[in-house]
């Protein structure tokens, strides 16, 4: 059929899905954009032509003929690709990657920008989505393949070559990139992004550039580009010499760890890791990305890990001999910046989908979809130890029964975890005057909001806070962006995961959600734009704008590297320091959130914020509740260090002072090698 190149990538979009466990869904199932010049004409003209005439059903594919699931379910007509135009170009790919990761990764949506500006604004929104495994398909307008009218507006002009292109930065910070300067070249690219977004173990942000020219060029295609097709996401298996080292090294532990990460979440493995934790008695500490993999309350649950990690995990992480990883791409706040595991006969056995992660602190590898390899290790223990005759070894202290940490070591785990229960209710309560603590607010927030709601963050003081106090009892209830840490993330994905959530309850596989945007007024101020869109498209967000006159984690960090806190507050220029220390700023955030379309509920005490929570959670319209609270308020301590480095030579006493304690904690760090 002969059609545009614009228009046969949206009619393949449209047709394409994913499965995993038998359960199919449309692998595309939108597209965010903004037009411009660069695509107005092209995909912008696709996009409309599909909703206008819809193309009829495709025959099924044959993997999927006898499966049950059929197009139309999710409520988007055949040939369809639904699109919602976003407000900032990085905003719709955080939306994008709110979605994807509240679908498990087994759904991504894609992005459709201008040539120039419009596209290079994605790739700060690439970067987040590739360091998070996250996957994303962006569509960046290029220049004109042919060359006829060079340089077009916004066209990057390099003397080394007339190919080079702004969008060639997106190379770097995508699992894969194409450039399609030729219609025929359009399948190959098609199917090579479609087998990189389904692939747990090479997924990310994948990009396509689109010549601008070439989208509104015409092409015959075969009808069976067009065709149903179902990509299995796939559930690889523990290799069993491998299995059998894991289960080696895990029964010789007697102080054994287990450290989830975001791949037991993704996996939808948290059943299994309930199982295993249950079976061998060992404790569960989570990263940020894997907090929620396990109830907090749960006996074997022992908080976050690492610099921001709970006391409890910590110390437990010091002394541990065998520390199992799953799911985790151990980041420098999940080691501490190598300082959390202090034995110094610790061993790792990482189970992981990519080898590059298992590979990680000279482990014991066991390369496995997360729920696979928890089910075959949780079978493994169980077992008696054998030779490798399959007799039973009497020699063994543990021979006869299935492996289980000793008593002792979870009484004491048990006791510190109980202690520091204690620890949390009183930061949640502090009292803190004249303006209340951050710590009040999360308290608060934590009692009101219902298990299954989610709770998005991503950059300042607020995740550390929350790695440490949080208690999660869903596992999709917290939802921290921490691999890139991007400020303006949090209204943006949130978006993406309402919208997620939206489609989960209206296609009946589980009930809606509500979901809280917390954001502080670094991140309001880099983007708050989403809000109209989420305004414009009827998706009720529940956004609490936390004031403090600055950045408070940067400043907190300042002042423990010896920089004063340092540019960190908003103030007003001193005519006579010539610094930025003084009066506080007239922004009113309440009244911007207000401008472009949120209801806005302002909060001066934690009792009237916690009646703005009800007021919010039963309102049907985005809603916005202010409240200021308190840099310098108190915060526990998470027994713990993150490596940032302090200058070797100084005038400053306080940045000498803070580098005498730098050199003490960079005496513990270790090469895990």
């Amino acid at each position: 059929m002969k059609l545009t190149v614009a228009q046969a990538l949206v009619r393949f979009l449209a047709n394409q899905y994913s499965e995993r466990d038998g359960v199919e869904q449309r692998l595309i199932p939108g597209c965010f954009g903004i037009f411009g010049h660069g695509n107005v004409a092209g995909v912008a003209q696709a996009l409309l032509e599909s909703a206008s005439t819809p193309a009829p059903e495709p025959p099924p594919s044959p993997s999927s003929a006898s499966r049950g699931f059929r197009q139309g379910e999710s409520g988007i007509p055949s040939g369809v690709l639904p699109y919602h135009l976003a407000r900032n170009e990085q905003g719709m790919v955080h939306a994008s990657v709110g979605y994807a990761r509240m679908r498990n990764r087994l759904q991504a949506m894609a992005c459709t920008a201008s040539i120039g500006p419009g596209s290079t604004n994605m790739v700060t929104g690439a970067a987040l989505a590739t360091i998070n495994r996250i996957p994303v398909l962006l569509l960046p307008s290029d220049y004109f393949a042919t060359r006829v009218a060079s340089p077009v507006l916004q066209e990057l002009e390099d003397p080394r070559g007339y190919d080079v292109s702004v969008n060639d930065a997106f190379r770097p910070v995508s699992r894969f990139f194409d450039r399609v300067e030729r219609p025929e070249q359009l399948p190959s690219a098609l199917l090579g992004a479609m087998r990189v977004l389904t692939d747990p173990a090479e997924t990310g942000a994948v990009t396509i550039a689109l010549p601008q020219d070439v989208q509104a060029e015409a092409y015959d295609w075969p009808d069976e580009l067009f065709a149903r097709r179902v990509w299995h996401v796939a559930r690889p298996v523990p290799e069993p010499a491998a299995l059998a080292r894991a289960v080696e090294v895990l029964r010789s532990a007697s102080k054994p760890l287990l450290v989830a990460g975001g791949g037991v979440i993704y996996s939808e493995a948290t059943a299994a890791l309930r199982a295993f934790a249950e079976a061998t008695g060992i404790p569960v500490a989570d990263t940020q990305a894997g907090k929620g993999a396990l109830a907090w309350d749960h006996p074997c649950a022992v908080g976050g890990v690492g610099s921001t990690g709970s006391p409890v995990a910590n110390a437990l992480a010091r002394d541990a001999d065998v520390v199992l990883g799953v799911g985790t791409r151990y980041s420098d706040f999940t080691t501490a910046s190598r300082t959390a595991f202090q034995n110094p006969d610790v061993r790792f056995v990482n189970l992981n989908i990519t080898s590059f992660d298992a590979a990680k602190h000279a482990a014991t590898m066991l390369v496995a979809d997360a729920r696979e390899g928890l089910t075959a290790l949780t079978e493994a223990l169980a077992k008696s130890p054998t030779h490798p005759d399959g007799i039973p070894d009497s020699r063994e202290s543990t021979a006869g029964r299935p492996y289980r940490v000793d008593p002792e070591y979870a009484a004491g785990w048990t006791a510190r975890r109980d202690e520091w229960n204690l620890v949390v209710e009183r930061a949640y309560r502090l009292g803190h005057q004249p303006l209340p603590a951050q710590t009040e607010v999360l308290g608060a927030l934590n009692e009101l909001l219902e298990p299954r709601d989610v709770l998005v963050q991503a950059a300042g003081s607020m995740p550390g806070d929350l790695q440490m106090l949080w208690r999660a009892a869903d596992e999709k209830a917290y939802h921290v962006e921490y691999g890139y840490s991007c400020m303006g993330y949090e209204i943006a994905g949130a978006l993406g995961i309402k919208m997620a959530a939206l489609a989960a309850a209206q296609s009946g596989r589980e009930p809606d959600r509500e979901v809280f945007a917390l954001v502080g007024d670094g991140s309001y101020l880099m983007m708050a734009s989403e809000i109209v869109t989420a305004v414009s498209e009827g998706i009720k967000l529940n956004l609490v704008i936390v004031q403090n006159q600055g950045f408070a984690s940067i400043g907190a960090l300042s002042e423990s590297v010896g920089s004063q806190r340092f540019g960190t507050a908003y103030r007003y220029r001193d005519p006579n320091t010539g610094q930025l220390d003084g009066g506080i700023l007239p922004v009113d955030l309440a009244a911007n959130a207000a401008s472009l379309g949120a209801e806005v509920i302002r909060v001066r005490t934690i009792d009237e914020f916690r009646d703005a929570i009800r007021t919010s959670r039963a309102a049907t319209k985005t809603t916005a509740i202010h409240i200021e609270t308190d840099p310098l308020a108190p915060v526990p301590s998470s027994e713990s260090w993150w490596d940032v480095p302090v200058a070797q030579v100084a005038a400053l006493d306080s940045t000498q002072q803070a580098r005498k304690t730098y050199e003490e904690h960079k005496a513990a760090q270790r090469p895990l090698i």
